[in-house]
């Protein structure tokens, strides 16, 4: 995360934005910099039959969208919060002249970004996979190596809905739902009040 002090002296302003509030749409042009302060940001596709498929979920300290900002191309999906959210917004002259001026800070965004590129390639190989277990696994595993996913005595907490699940796996609910019911039989994760648990 970029300290907000920093962007506030590149003229970074705070937006305010409702659940289900769109931030940016699929097809626009990219004119800001964001960064979450409180809240969640969801990118998403629909394809033809409007099934959507979830690109991401984005938390406080997080920012999203910012690949059009660097080869001036148009969003690829949409954005949209799915809780009350504030939001950090940089214009993108005043951001590259930011990155161009704070090289440390230039280096983190390629880090991010590179980490959500291997993200896809791995979640990619997965959805070409057809065990629905053993892409709820990966999922799972890769939130655990690479999101700070808490952890207590039962293991670390899942903090997926299965609907999300879904959603970032290509899978429909009630598969997601039986593939856990069937991992936790085999003991690769754990059911307690409803939430999930992965030990390892």
């Amino acid at each position: 995360m970029i300290q907000k002090e920093l962007l506030d002296h590149y003229g970074a302003v705070e937006k305010r934005y409702e659940k289900s509030d769109v931030i940016f749409e699929v097809g626009t042009n990219a004119h800001y910099y964001y960064q979450i302060i409180s809240g969640e940001v969801k990118m998403n596709n629909y394809n033809e039959e409007g099934k959507e498929f979830i690109q991401g979920f984005f938390k406080p300290g997080e920012s999203f969208g910012e690949p059009p900002l660097f080869v001036n191309r148009l969003y690829p999906a949409n954005a949209i919060a799915t809780e009350d959210s504030v939001i950090l917004a940089i214009k993108k002259d005043l951001f590259k002249q930011f990155l161009l001026e704070h090289p440390s800070e230039a280096i983190s965004i390629i880090e991010n970004l590179a980490q959500r590129l291997h993200y896809k390639a791995v979640m990619a190989a997965e959805i070409a996979s057809e065990d629905p277990e053993h892409r709820v696994l990966q999922l799972i595993d890769y939130a655990i190596n690479h999101f700070d996913l808490s952890k207590d005595d039962n293991g670390y907490l899942v903090d997926f809905t299965r609907q999300q699940i879904g959603d970032l796996t290509g899978l429909r609910v009630e598969t997601v739902i039986r593939a856990i019911k069937s991992l936790e039989k085999k003991q690769m994760l754990k059911i307690i009040n409803r939430k999930v648990y992965r030990e390892i």
